[in-house]
Order: C-alpha cells, then structure tokens, then sequence
C-alpha cells in the first residue's frame, strides 16, 4: 500500500492504487491518547469517515508525555515512555487496518508555553539533562506562544544552533519515524498553525525526508501557518517549495466565512495550477461550533462542502469545543459527503463557479467535469440555473444532507438551451445535486 499524490489528478491522494477523497471527524487531535479510540475509529468509519489529525501533544488531563518518567516527578530524555508510543503505534495500526490516513503533526506549540509548559518534560525544571542556563529554555512562559518567546523553535543550524537542545528534539523526531516509518497511511505536518521561522519547518521536513529515504521510504511532508489569509506571505514557504512539501495545508482558511472561504481557497487552488507543480491541499481542522470561538454550527456545516467542492483533497470537523468532531451533526455530514462523493468520480472533477447562474452570493457552489457529472452544494436551499452546454437528458439526483440520505430516485430532465434549471427540494436545509450524463 502507498500513499501518494493522484497520479490522474494531483490535487487529490491515491492510497493502494486507488483515487481517494479523506474526510474525518474526531473528538480530538492527539487522538491516539484517548481512552475509547478503538471504537471511534469505528464509528467514524461507519459513516464513511477515512482521516484523522494525530497532534504528538500531551498537554490535555490524563495525557502521557514521549519521555520516560523518573520516580522523583522528573525525566529521563534518553529513554522513551513504552505507554506513549504503544499508544501511537497503536492509533496507526488500527487506522490502516479501517483504512484511515493520519495526518501527524510533530510539534504542537501549545504544549510548550503556559500552564502546559510547567509540565513538559522538555522544561529545565522538569528533567536532569539541562539547565534554562545551559539550553536557553525559560522555565515560564506566560504568554500565548504565537508571542514566539520560548526558543525550543528557534534551536535548529540556521538559527540559534543550540546543540544543548537540538539532539533531545532528533531523539523525538527519531523515536517518532521508527513507528511510523512502518506503516503507509501517515502524512506529516511539522507544526500547529505556527509562526515561527519557516527555517525551523525546513530542517525537520528536510529531516524527516531523509531519514525516510534512508529507510526505502517515501514521505509527504507540509507546514501549517497560523495567518488566516491565505494570500499572507507565511504561506509562501510551502506554496512556494513544491521540492521539499509535498502538500499545503489550508485548514486557517476556515476563519472565513460564505464567498470569501470560496475564494479565498480558490486563489491558492490557482496559484498551485499556475506553478505547474499541482498538490493535495488538505484541510485538516474544519473551525466552526455554536461552543467556540470560530464560527458556529452553521458555519463548520457550510465549510465541509464548500471546501470538498472547491476542491481540497481533505476536509475534517475540528475537535470540540471549536469544531464539530464526530458528533451526531458531523456523523450526517460525514455519511452524506461520503455517499454523494461515492456517486460520482469527484477526482477527475474541478471546481466551477462559473457553471452557475443567478446565483446570490451564497446560494451554491459547483464542482464538474463538464460535459460529464456535476455536483451542486446549496448551503440553505435555493433555484440556480447551472450551464452544461448540451440539451441531452441528464439524471438529477437530490441528497438530504441533514438526513443523510437520497431524497429520492434520479429523475431524467431535459436540459433548455443548454441550461439546467435547479431547485432544491425544499427551501431550507442543505441540499446537493448530482447531475450525470447517462
């Protein structure tokens, strides 16, 4: 089995020889660390679910940390934690035998200020092997760590070069790469919507590549930025090094809303087709949740399949209390996206806003392979006009997606002037049409 780009259409991931769209949902982001994980991986591949995020943090209650614990509340950083590492090889075992895709992110940089940071085995206080003279770590740090004040990030060659810190951080990356090295549904992100200097993500994609070369591996290495605007130029580093990251992650873009997270997307979309060098663009963490910070139900719901029909070759509901997870709304939209995508050959489709008329401005969104199948997302009902250029007969089929369920049989329809007239079942709800050729 081998996890690569889409050899018929790079935007997209091939696994085991086969074009795969990855949608997921989970209750949180270092899901290997929670208790039930089994029978959540279950769950969400009941419903269609193929993708996981798997944060190596250990900062949430009852978590674990990478390093073995000494009997005086200290650690040793020579030797790894056995429960820790069975608990992530564990998640990737499971994960490939339900064919699920983690996307690991190495370091999360919450775990490394704050009230999480006071635990961190990697904190002077917390270990024998260095002092905060010596290493140049601060023992506290009290501001949010986008505030860059700690200087675990900044240890690498071309920056600080601090050769106290760097060869516990290789022991990690190494610890790390001798499981998951071993099994093929792995993807790996470098960073938690970080704004370090792109030369930290550069030495341990550099790295992570290497040691996975020398082992007769091929890797798929990204960075997450932490702007929020995509055309920001911290996204440069990976839209602009196709050689070293062999995907963009998109996830910030779900801090906005409606049109602009259309098009927002699309302009990355664009960039990466004028480079001549097309990649995935994965959206790991899908914002939105009426709990948190970042949009509401609503907003989440929209983005799944604005970001899918606008072409991601990944889309996940963030952890609650910001994201919907793998709760009963994300289940549906989940099942729903999987049977309306399982329809339709989605990989060999590209996103076509132009193909709508008398659209308002979040009425619909289109994704098609002209002349053959085409795919319609309505947010909250409406009647569009889409163009296909042709008065052959084609099926529409209706999803409910709050139902998760075919609204009812294709009916065949007579196109007018190469003009499809589309009107939603109802006038509320999210609904998505499929228009095929025979």
């Amino acid at each position: 089995m081998v996890l690569k780009p889409d050899s018929k259409n790079p935007f997209y991931w091939s696994y085991n020889d086969k074009s795969v769209l990855l949608i997921g949902g989970s209750v949180e982001d270092n899901l290997f660390q929670i208790a039930n994980l089994e029978a959540h991986l279950d769950l969400l591949a009941s419903v269609g679910g193929n993708y996981v995020r798997c944060t190596m943090s250990s900062r949430d209650e009852g978590d674990v940390w990478p390093f073995l614990p000494n009997g005086d509340g200290s650690y040793e950083l020579t030797q790894p934690n056995p429960v820790y590492w069975e608990k992530f090889e564990r998640l990737l075992s499971l994960a490939q035998e339900r064919g699920i895709i983690a996307q690991i992110e190495v370091w999360d940089r919450f775990d490394f200020a704050r009230a999480p940071w006071q635990d961190n085995p990697l904190n002077p206080r917390n270990n024998h092997a260095y002092t905060a003279e010596a290493s140049g770590l601060k023992e506290v740090i009290e501001t949010h760590p986008g505030r860059r004040e700690s200087a675990f990030f900044r240890s690498v060659p071309a920056l600080e070069n601090n050769t106290v810190l760097l060869p516990y951080q290789h022991q990690l990356v190494d610890w790390l790469l001798e499981i998951s090295l071993k099994y093929p549904n792995v993807l790996y992100c470098m960073d938690n919507e970080t704004n370090e200097s792109p030369e930290w993500g550069k030495y341990w994609a550099t790295q992570i590549k290497q040691k996975a070369g020398a082992a007769g591996k091929t890797v798929y290495v990204t960075e997450m930025w932490d702007a929020w605007d995509l055309t920001d130029p911290q996204h440069n580093a990976t839209l602009d090094h196709p050689e070293l990251y062999g995907f963009v992650d998109v996830s910030q873009n779900n801090h906005n809303v409606g049109l602009n997270h259309w098009k927002n997307l699309q302009s990355v979309r664009q960039r990466i087709l004028e480079s001549g060098q097309l990649r995935p663009m994965n959206m790991v963490k899908i914002y939105g949740a009426n709990t948190g910070q970042y949009g509401t139900h609503r907003d989440a719901q929209e983005r799944l399949w604005r970001a899918v029909f606008g072409g991601v070759a990944s889309a996940r509901f963030h952890r609650p209390p910001h994201g919907l997870g793998l709760s009963d709304i994300a289940q549906k939209h989940i099942h729903a996206l999987r049977q309306f995508t399982d329809a339709m050959t989605i990989t060999q489709c590209e996103p076509h806003l132009d193909l709508i008329e008398f659209r308002s401005q979040n009425e619909a969104y289109c994704i098609a392979n002209p002349g053959v199948e085409y795919g319609v997302f309505f947010p909250e009902g409406g009647n569009v006009r889409l163009i296909i250029d042709a008065d052959t007969p084609v099926s529409v089929r209706w999803m409910d997606i709050r139902k998760a369920a075919w609204h009812s049989e294709a009916s065949e329809v007579q196109p007018e002037g190469g003009k499809l007239t589309l009107e939603t079942p109802t006038l509320e709800g999210y609904w998505a049409a499929l228009v095929q050729y025979s």
